[in-house]
C-alpha cells in the first residue's frame, strides 16, 4: 500500500494538498471570529468554494499549474487574514467594499499592528516555505513537472458539480439573515465574500414625497410638546462642540488606586447637564462618521463611510442651519483634510472654513497630526479672532491624540499607571485619555480667560469606542472587569458621555434619558431657538422627549438597536437576537420589542432613502 506524504501529495495531487492547507487556515479564522469556533460543518462551508477555484485551475492551467495554485492560495489567504484583522478592529466581517479604505491603512498602521497576535501570521507559513523551496531551481523544476499532471476529468467535473451545489446550499437559504456575522457563519467566510460581490446592488428607496418629519416622528413615537423646555435658553450664544477621540463613558469620575483619570471632564460633568445613557452611532468612518451624524442628524450609510458615500450630496446640516441665522461656521482637526475625504464632506455640510494639518503644522506631532496641546492652543487663538469680530460662531473641535493604539510619547504622560496596567491595551488607553483630559483642561481655562467660555454653548461627547470587546486579551478583560466590577459588555462598549454646559443655563444634573449622536443637532436647535420645520432629521431634542430608539449599524449587526431599557443585538432576525441591559448586568428579559426592531429598520431605510436621493452639490 502506498502512502502519500505531504511532499508527494503536493506534487501529484495539488488539488487535495492546497484544499487541506486552506482548511487549516479556515480553522484559524473561525476560531478567532465566531463564538462557536470551528466544527465539522465548517468543512462543508469553506472547502466547496476552494474546490471550485481549484477545479478551474485544473481545467484551464495547461502550464504553470503549480504557480496558479500558489497564487490562488495566496489570494484566499489574504482574504482570510483581512477578515481576521478587520474583525479585531471593527468586530465585523470585511468585504470588498472596504477597498475604499485601503488608502487609510498606512495612516493607522500602528493601530493595525497593535491588533496582531503573532499566531495570526501562521496563516502565511505554507506560502513562505513554498516560496523558499521554489527559489531552489532543481526542486522547483521537479514540482512543476509533477504538478503539471492532469487530474481525471470526470473527478474534476464531479468535484465542481458537488461544490457548486454545496455553495448554493450554504448561500441561498441564509441571504435574509440580518446579522452580518451570523450570515458569514451560516454561509462560510469565502462564500459570504463572493455573495457580497455578486449580490444585487439595486436598492428600493422610499419615495422622497413620502419621507416627512411627521412620518419620522410617527415611527419614533415622538410627541411634540406645546411649550418645549429650555427653548431659546442659549439664544445668541456661540456654539462649541468638543468631539473627544475614543472617549468612553466609564472614564467619567473613574479613579484607579485613588488617582482621578479625567479630573477636568469630571468637573464639567459634575457642574453641568450630563447624559449618562448616551451612545455612539458611527460605522466604518469612525471619527468622520461622528462628524457626519452630529452635523446632519442622519444615520450612517448601510455600506462604507459617510464621508465617502454621502459627500457629494447637498446635505441639510447644523452648519447651514446656523449660517442661516448669521453664524460663522468652522471645524478644527489636526489631520490632513484628505483623510476620510473630509474636504468633500465639509463642502457638503456647508462649513465656511476648515482648519487641518496645514494650519496646525508638524510641531509636536503624535500619530498623524499635531498633539491636543497644539490643537487647543491654536484653536483658541482663532476662536478669539472670530469672537472679536462680533459675529456668533459655531466651532466643531476634534481632539486626536488619544487615538488607537493609544501609545502616546512618554513626554505626554501626566500620570503614573499602577504596575498591573503597564504594557496593557487598557493601560495605554487610560494614560492617553488622562493626557487628553489634561490638554482639554488647559483649553477650557484658556477660553475662560479670553471671555469666550461664558458666552458659549458647549457640547462635549465621545466620538466612538476605544476598547472593542473583540480586541481585548485576557489581561485587558480582567482589568475592565476590575473597573466595572463585572464583565465588560456591549452596552459599555457603545456608551459615550454627553455633556451640555453653558454659563447661566446649566447646573449639576444627571439625565437618564436615552440619547445618541443623531440627537445632538435637534437638541442644540432647541436651545438656540431655531426651527427645524424645513430640516428632515432623525434625532430628537433630548430635553423634551422621554422615549427613544436608536438604530445601530456596523459595530453592531444591522437590526441592532437601543431602547430605553436595553440593547438588542440582532441574530438572523428578531427571534434569535440577544437582549442586554443598559445597566450592563448581562442578558435580560425581552424589554426591547419586535415592534421596536421593525421601527429601527424602517428608520434606517428612511434615512438611506432620503440622503441617497438628495441632489448633488458638485458641478457637472
Amino acid at each position: 500500500m502506498t502512502f502519500l506524504t505531504p511532499k508527494r501529495l503536493l506534487s501529484t495531487r495539488p488539488i487535495l494538498f492546497f484544499s487541506f492547507i486552506m482548511l487549516l487556515k479556515s480553522y484559524l479564522a473561525w476560531m478567532v471570529i465566531f463564538e462557536d469556533g470551528f466544527s465539522w460543518t465548517t468543512i462543508l462551508k469553506e472547502i466547496p468554494f476552494v474546490l471550485i477555484v481549484y477545479c478551474f485551475i485544473e481545467w484551464f492551467a495547461a502550464k504553470r499549474k503549480l504557480l496558479y495554485y500558489l497564487a490562488a492560495n495566496l489570494v484566499m489567504t489574504l482574504i482570510l487574514f483581512a477578515v481576521i484583522m478587520y474583525y479585531k478592529y471593527y468586530g465585523v466581517i470585511v468585504t470588498y467594499l472596504a477597498l475604499q479604505q485601503v488608502n487609510q491603512v498606512t495612516a493607522v498602521k500602528n493601530s493595525v499592528f497593535s491588533l496582531m497576535d503573532p499566531y495570526y501570521l501562521l496563516i502565511f507559513t505554507d506560502i513562505i516555505i513554498m516560496a523558499v523551496i521554489l527559489f531552489r531551481p532543481k526542486k522547483a523544476l521537479n514540482w512543476k513537472k509533477e504538478g503539471a499532471k492532469k487530474e481525471n476529468k470526470r473527478l474534476v467535473v464531479a468535484l465542481f458539480t458537488i461544490s457548486i451545489a454545496l455553495c448554493l446550499f450554504n448561500i441561498l437559504p441564509n441571504r435574509a439573515s440580518m446579522n452580518e456575522i451570523v450570515k458569514a457563519e451560516q454561509m462560510g467566510i469565502l462564500n459570504y465574500e463572493a455573495y457580497m460581490i455578486f449580490s444585487n446592488k439595486d436598492v428600493e428607496y422610499v419615495d422622497l414625497n413620502h419621507i416627512t418629519q411627521e412620518k419620522i416622528n410617527s415611527v419614533k413615537k415622538i410627541e411634540q410638546p406645546s411649550a418645549p423646555q429650555l427653548r431659546e435658553a442659549a439664544a445668541g450664544k456661540n456654539v462649541i462642540i468638543l468631539q473627544m477621540e475614543s472617549f468612553q463613558n466609564f472614564l467619567v469620575n473613574l479613579k484607579i488606586d485613588g488617582q482621578e483619570i479625567t479630573p477636568n471632564i469630571n468637573k464639567l460633568v459634575n457642574e453641568n447637564y450630563y447624559f449618562k445613557h448616551f451612545y455612539q452611532q458611527v460605522g466604518q468612518g469612525n471619527t468622520s462618521d461622528a462628524e457626519f451624524v452630529v452635523n446632519t442628524s442622519f444615520y450612517i450609510p448601510p455600506r462604507g463611510a459617510a464621508a465617502m458615500t454621502y459627500a457629494d450630496k447637498e446635505l441639510p446640516s447644523l452648519p447651514k442651519l446656523l449660517k442661516s441665522h448669521g453664524y460663522d461656521t468652522t471645524t478644527f482637526h489636526t489631520n490632513v483634510v484628505e483623510f476620510w475625504n473630509r474636504g468633500e464632506l465639509y463642502k457638503a455640510l456647508g462649513f465656511d472654513r476648515y482648519y487641518d494639518h496645514k494650519f496646525f503644522g508638524d510641531e509636536d506631532t503624535v500619530f498623524f497630526g499635531a498633539s491636543d496641546d497644539q490643537l487647543y492652543a491654536k484653536t483658541a487663538d482663532e476662536l478669539e479672532r472670530m469672537y472679536q469680530a462680533g459675529k456668533p460662531f459655531y466651532a466643531h473641535v476634534l481632539s486626536m491624540t488619544a487615538h488607537h493604539p493609544f501609545t502616546i510619547p512618554a513626554e505626554k504622560y501626566k500620570m503614573t499607571l499602577p504596575e498591573r496596567y503597564e504594557d496593557t491595551f487598557v493601560g495605554d488607553y487610560i494614560r492617553a485619555q488622562n493626557y487628553a483630559d489634561y490638554a482639554l483642561g488647559l483649553f477650557i481655562e484658556d477660553l475662560k480667560d479670553r471671555g469666550i467660555w461664558d458666552n458659549s454653548l458647549i457640547v462635549l461627547y465621545g466620538d466612538h469606542l476605544g476598547l472593542p470587546i473583540y480586541s481585548l486579551d485576557r489581561d485587558d478583560e480582567e482589568l475592565m472587569a476590575e473597573i466595572y466590577g463585572r464583565e465588560y459588555s456591549y452596552t459599555d462598549m457603545m456608551n459615550i458621555p454627553l455633556v451640555v454646559a453653558s454659563e447661566g443655563l446649566t447646573e449639576p444634573k444627571v439625565f437618564d434619558q436615552l440619547g445618541g449622536q443623531v440627537d445632538i443637532l435637534p437638541t442644540i436647535a432647541n436651545l438656540l431657538g431655531f426651527s427645524l420645520d424645513d430640516h428632515i432629521h432623525f434625532g430628537q431634542d433630548l430635553f423634551n422627549q422621554s422615549y427613544n430608539v436608536l438604530p445601530q449599524r456596523y459595530y453592531l449587526p444591522t437590526g441592532s438597536f437601543l431602547s430605553s431599557k436595553e440593547l438588542f443585538l440582532s441574530g438572523s432576525g428578531y427571534e434569535d437576537g440577544k437582549h442586554y441591559s443598559l445597566a450592563g448586568d448581562g442578558v435580560t428579559e425581552q424589554e426591547a420589542t419586535e415592534d421596536e426592531y421593525q421601527r429601527s429598520l424602517e428608520l434606517l431605510k428612511l434615512s438611506d432613502s432620503y440622503v441617497s436621493q438628495l441632489p448633488g452639490w458638485k458641478k457637472e
